[in-house]
């Protein structure tokens, strides 16, 4: 039930702040296929496994750079001005680096909030997160803020806030039966 004020809060933001088109509409669709099928995996393997967020994220690494190794080559130039062969600047360097950490921070956070909760509530936490970008980017840079776009915030907030009231009474009503048996 909480999903419903959250799908329309993040439908009225989406709509009154991005134009839509066919192709953008069919890679949104196709990259919330994957990332639920992934996070459903993230949590199906840790519970599977018996391991925890780090554990999960070491063995998960090297295979997703090894894949990613065979990729790069038609995306990015490998020799030359901007190679990952040529010539780096000090600047560049610490650029990746800093990247590279901040991946796996997100990798780690993905794992840890799934692996404690459940692939819903990671989707409730990024839609938290995009509400509080939007009111970031108005509130810090001025950006306009349309009305629409303010109830949307507004309605996928008390969606969440619903969603995480049920789900502490749904933990305190457990724990209750928990403890009432001999």
């Amino acid at each position: 039930l909480p999903q419903v004020p959250i799908t329309l809060g993040v439908f009225l933001n989406s709509y009154y702040d991005v134009k839509f088109s066919v192709l953008g509409m069919a890679f949104a669709t196709l990259g919330v296929l994957v990332t639920s099928l992934y996070q459903v995996w993230v949590g199906a393997k840790q519970h599977e496994l018996q391991v925890n967020s780090m554990q999960l994220l070491y063995y998960q690494a090297p295979m997703s750079s090894a894949m990613l190794l065979f990729i790069i080559p038609f995306f990015e130039p490998v020799f030359g001005e901007g190679g990952i062969f040529g010539p780096w600047t000090l600047s560049a360097v610490i650029m990746v680096l800093l990247s590279g950490i901040i991946a796996f921070m997100v990798n780690l956070s993905i794992y840890w909030i799934i692996g404690n909760t459940s692939p819903v509530t990671y989707n409730m936490f990024g839609h938290f997160k995009f509400c509080i970008t939007l009111l970031g980017g108005c509130l810090l840079f001025k950006d306009p803020l349309s009305v629409n776009q303010g109830l949307g915030i507004l309605c996928t907030l008390l969606g969440i806030l619903a969603y995480t009231h049920f789900k502490l009474s749904e933990q305190e009503s457990s724990k209750s039966k928990l403890v009432q048996r001999p």
